[in-house]
């Protein structure tokens, strides 16, 4: 895997004033937003791109809470977010949409997936391995509900899973309980 690595740069926020590097992968571009100096075993948060929710505010799923939630925590306590491009669990924007349209006509997210050719989830993990090595990090507490996250990362100690709460609303509880029920995700 040929991975292009830039430069680091700051970036003043809304949550903090952060460092940034981004990371290129074929196509795609990931981005790694981190509070210096990194504590020793950092909270780390791997996001995954949700253009809908992140971006638009969108409340039919919980990522742009969770990524909130996980900037707040890099700037107080020091650690990462590892923002990943793998819009609608990797199947892109396209499709995401499409399975939008399946679930208003009543499919769950995993049907909808499915309808459309695809597994509930397709996303990977190989990069979070290769930034946290090419950050010399070799212990972190995860902030995650998602097992297949903490499955997924090699070579690094996960010390801690540190849950993300976050309070459903009547467009995403059937999405957050398929997550839950379905998916095993620790809500």
């Amino acid at each position: 895997m040929k991975i292009t690595i830039s430069e680091v740069a700051n970036l003043p926020s809304r949550f903090g004033n952060f460092k940034v590097k981004a990371f290129k992968e074929g196509n795609k571009e990931h981005l790694v937003i981190y509070k210096e100096p990194l504590e020793e075993t950092p909270i780390v948060r791997v996001h995954s791109e949700c253009l809908t929710g992140d971006a638009i505010g969108s409340l039919k799923c919980d990522c742009r809470d969770q990524l909130e939630v996980a900037l707040k925590m890099a700037e107080e306590h020091n650690g990462m977010v590892i923002y990943l491009r793998q819009e609608g669990r990797n199947i892109g924007l396209l499709n995401k949409i499409n399975a939008y349209a399946l679930q208003d006509k009543g499919l769950n997210t995993i049907e909808a997936n499915h309808q459309l050719g695809f597994a509930a989830d397709e996303r990977t993990y190989e990069m979070v391995t290769f930034i946290l090595n090419h950050f010399g990090i070799k212990k972190i507490r995860l902030l995650t509900n998602n097992p297949t996250k903490i499955n997924s990362i090699e070579n690094v100690e996960i010390v801690e899973r540190i849950p993300i709460v976050i309070k459903p609303n009547k467009y995403n509880e059937g999405y957050l309980g398929v997550k839950r029920d379905e998916m095993g995700h620790m809500l």
